[in-house]
């Protein structure tokens, strides 16, 4: 009997089991990388005496990997399942932190933070949604913002720990170099028995999505409005929609917001005489208000028109940068985490969940990953253009002016989306795929 098998009777659906699978790989792989970056970035920018622009590079350096990756990622989860990619991705993730324990100087950190990029991308988000996108169909939304939970819940807790672990001015902490080390130990010693977890998709195992029974899922494929209404695109289909290109566009304008607040934020607030400490539990705040939001979120994206609720959750993001500008006191700093708490927690199950909902599941992963490489470019540059523009000007608030311009504008691209069900191509489900 399989460990899941045994852990897991066969009467409760897995693909809640499944859900929790994912949100405990959230924890482990994406906190320590990218919301620890705010901590880690003040530390070694401490240590090292390197710029903002010199920090910001490394982020650049992972979105440049994850464009060429990005398509890659998919083709192989499409192709090889969710459980292979995520043993391969945990254990260069792991080893990624391992190098960075024992960097020197700024080409270690440049060569560290690409392969825990390259780790994070190909063993934890884009196989857990493509496995969650696989096991669900009516209840989408609501599954993926419950594992992104593990990314919130965990960024909470985990964030101001990291900054505890590796505060410099503190005596008696393991530090960073030694917090590093630990956490690539463990992801490669977890790596392993995760896998043996996870399910590529339910109908091997006597299964349909959201635990239907056959007839109900023949019902529920059949309804008018019924999510991808049992049929999927390829990713050479996809991409010549117009619905591909508003959903790449209007993610990537999103998403410059948390990509460049990830870098900068803990540079802008040390700036601004808050202590680590207090930059940890800002960014535990905005997290934890993220994860009550993230499950709003998915109830409110399985039951009204998704791109209704992106528009309104991403324009409640792009007026938490604002606040940000303004905030020189304590209380305005947590104005701006709890409205990026709403914003952010909203939004971000929803722009996984809608590549399902108008693609449906048979290419879910390499649809996603051929989005990457457009969305890459303007993940890339923001962060860059932020340190740039400080290193020149002393000042955050021209780039992150930009950056809740681009995001409002960017938002409204998911008011054009047309019906789900107005143009699909006439297909078959496709067959599921075994381990």
């Amino acid at each position: 009997m399989s460990i899941a098998r045994g852990l897991f009777p066969r009467r409760i659906f897995y693909g809640w089991a499944l859900v929790g699978v994912a949100a405990f790989i959230m924890v482990i792989g994406t906190v320590p990388l990218f919301q620890g970056m705010t901590a880690w970035f003040v530390v070694l920018e401490r240590e090292f005496a390197w710029s903002r622009t010199q920090l910001s590079i490394a982020f650049s350096l992972s979105r440049v990997e994850g464009s060429i990756m990005g398509p890659i990622s998919g083709y192989l989860i499409d192709k090889l399942g969710s459980r292979r990619m995520v043993l391969i991705g945990l254990v260069i993730a792991g080893g990624g932190f391992v190098i960075m324990s024992r960097m020197e100087n700024i080409w270690h950190f440049y060569a560290a933070f690409v392969v825990m990029s390259m780790g994070v991308g190909l063993g934890t988000w884009m196989p857990m949604m493509t496995v969650l996108n696989n096991w669900f169909a009516r209840n989408r939304s609501t599954a993926m913002a419950l594992s992104m939970e593990g990314f919130l819940v965990g960024g909470m807790v985990l964030v101001p720990l990291l900054a505890f672990a590796i505060d410099p001015d503190a005596v008696g902490r393991p530090g960073w170099r030694n917090t590093a080390l630990g956490i690539g130990l463990f992801l490669i010693a977890v790596a392993f028995p995760l896998s043996l977890l996870i399910r590529n998709s339910p109908e091997p195992y006597g299964h349909y999505p959201d635990g239907d029974a056959a007839a109900a899922r023949v019902r529920q494929s059949a309804a008018p409005g019924a999510a991808g209404n049992g049929q999927d695109y390829t990713w050479q289909e996809a991409v010549r929609t117009k619905n591909f290109w508003l959903i790449t566009m209007g993610h990537a304008c999103s998403s410059i917001v948390i990509v460049t607040i990830t870098v900068h934020l803990g540079p802008m607030l040390d700036d601004r005489g808050f202590s680590l400490q207090t930059i940890g539990w800002v960014v535990g705040a905005y997290t934890g208000v993220a994860a009550i939001f993230t499950l709003i979120g998915g109830y409110v994206g399985d039951r009204l028109p998704i791109r209704l609720a992106l528009f309104g959750f991403s324009a409640v993001q792009s007026g938490a940068v604002l606040a940000l500008i303004l905030a020189e006191t304590a209380p305005m700093v947590y104005l701006f985490a709890v409205l990026m708490g709403i914003g952010f927690g909203g939004r971000n199950p929803l722009t996984t969940a809608i590549r399902g909902v108008y693609f449906g599941r048979k290419a879910f992963a390499s649809i996603t990953g051929m989005s990457m490489i457009p969305m890459n470019i303007l993940l890339l540059a923001a962060p860059l253009f932020a340190g740039i523009m400080f290193d020149a000007t002393q000042s955050y608030t021209v780039p992150m002016a930009v950056v809740a311009i681009i995001s409002l504008c960017g938002s409204t691209l998911f008011l054009f989306l047309g019906s789900p069900q107005a143009a699909t191509p006439r297909r078959q489900p496709a067959t599921a795929q075994a381990d």
